[in-house]
């Protein structure tokens, strides 16, 4: 009998130009919806300052559905990535397909809890009757844009486990070019366009999506990748690869939601802390999202190579995968930090603020620049035990971390009532809180035989 033929392209090596030509795209593709949050939130800022303050709400509320999709994702890149390191491509087209079915049906049940469940919580924390009705009104309308972001976000599943992340581009960038113009016709009403104001970043965004959804897919079509994988050929019902998906899937899942549920209970406690707060928070959380993004691709980048080189039974070499991606990873984000130190009122004047919420925000910078340096090797540690296979571990340490944060940004901002910049240290607490028992695990060797 003649011995399979190995596809070569599906298998990684651990060399730092590896790392970097699959981490690369992956960081243009998060920078880029990075940039549309800042985008939206620079265009709101100079529309009113109310709009900025509840755009960190609103915001925050849909990265929760935004996080339970990056978490399929996420445990599906990681099947993806064992199947390609194992050569067999037959099984990714079936991995990917049961992946839609799932989370189609999540972004359902997104929908109808958003409608039934956003006032009434939203009721408790939100004092002012302007900032609560503009939250509400906000979300009934982006929530729409979920089933499209999932479907969209599945690309990531596919082209960066399959070692093709250079393909993210293309659907990358026509999202963020149509959500600027966007913005700008809807929300200001320009070239007879209705002027929607608050509202209009909301159609802005979901057009973008279904924009960014047909390039990306047509990409994978026109490059041959969905006929290689055989993706959308059989839609019948696989038992056996849905299993497989919600249990690898499932606690990452939870794990995702839980942590950005935490950031919407901050989000909601600083809403007592006055429209200021609230809004210097949001511009936070851009600075997390665009200087954050080179860490993230450097983080999925982790889970992938980390479960391809298991699936090539190369266990011996994650470490030395470990230790370069956390140099490359963890010396962008000092960079990073170093700058935004330097010049932090360059990159606060783009919202259009007064002076005082400039003087306001910088203590409240270099608290978060410090804790970009810490997220940068704690979620590349933690993203390698999702690669390794088990995910009930990432979890568990997940779980246990978020009460910590929650318990600390009570005291400190409800119980207290202290300074926001004391609130957002929550920061060092939870990246802190990751990554020892992440470390932890991956020196162990419980990890070396996981089957997915």
């Amino acid at each position: 009998m003649s011995e399979p033929i190995i596809d070569s392209s599906l298998q990684v090596t651990t060399s730092r130009s590896q790392i970097i030509k699959i981490a690369l795209p992956i960081s243009f593709a998060i920078l880029i919806p990075q940039l549309n949050f800042i985008t939206n939130n620079v265009f709101l800022g100079h529309y009113s300052d109310q709009a900025l303050a509840v755009a960190g709400v609103t915001g925050v509320f849909y990265l929760i559905f935004a996080a339970i999709g990056f978490g399929l994702n996420n445990g599906m890149q990681a099947l993806i990535s064992r199947r390609a390191g194992e050569n067999r491509p037959e099984e990714i087209g079936k991995i990917f397909n049961q992946g839609v079915f799932i989370s189609l049906v999540i972004a359902l049940m997104g929908i109808i809890l958003t409608y039934t469940l956003v006032p009434h919580v939203f009721k408790l924390f939100i004092s002012d009757s302007t900032r609560y009705n503009q939250a509400v009104h906000f979300l009934y309308i982006r929530i729409w844009g979920l089933p499209f972001l999932y479907i969209y976000q599945m690309r990531n599943a596919l082209l960066v486990g399959t070692n093709q992340s250079k393909y993210l581009v293309a659907g990358t960038i026509a999202e963020a070019l149509s959500n600027v113009l966007l913005d700008y016709l809807l929300i200001f009403g320009k070239f007879g366009f209705p002027q929607l104001g608050f509202n209009g970043a909301a159609y802005a965004s979901i057009f973008a999506e279904m924009i960014g959804l047909f390039v990306v897919y047509w990409v994978i079509h026109a490059k041959g990748i969905g006929k290689r994988f055989k993706l959308f050929s059989d839609w019948s019902w696989d038992p056996e690869n849905m299993k497989r998906i919600l249990k690898m899937s499932a606690p990452l899942i939870f794990q995702h939601a839980i942590s950005i549920m935490s950031w919407e209970y901050f989000f909601l406690l600083i809403d007592g802390h006055g429209a200021q707060a609230l809004a210097i928070s949001n511009t936070m959380r851009n600075v997390f999202g665009f200087f954050g993004s080179v860490t993230w691709a450097f983080a999925a980048t982790s889970n992938t190579m980390v479960s391809n080189l298991i699936g090539q039974k190369k266990q011996e070499e994650v470490w030395t995968l470990l230790y370069r991606i956390i140099q490359l990873s963890t010396g962008f984000s000092i960079l990073m930090a170093i700058l935004l130190n330097l010049f932090p009122e360059t990159f606060l004047s783009i919202y259009g603020q007064d002076a005082s919420f400039v003087k306001a925000a910088i203590p409240v910078i270099r608290v978060v620049s410090s804790a970009m340096i810490l997220m940068s090797f704690s979620t590349v540690l933690m993203n390698a035990v999702t690669g390794s296979g088990n995910t009930k571990i990432t979890l568990l340490i997940e779980a246990y971390t978020i009460v910590l944060y929650c318990t600390y940004v009570y005291l400190v901002l409800d119980y207290y009532f202290l300074p926001i910049e004391i609130g957002w240290m929550s920061e060092w607490i939870y990246w802190i809180g990751i990554c020892i028992p992440s470390w932890w695990y991956m020196r162990g060797e419980k990890w070396k035989n996981k089957e997915i």
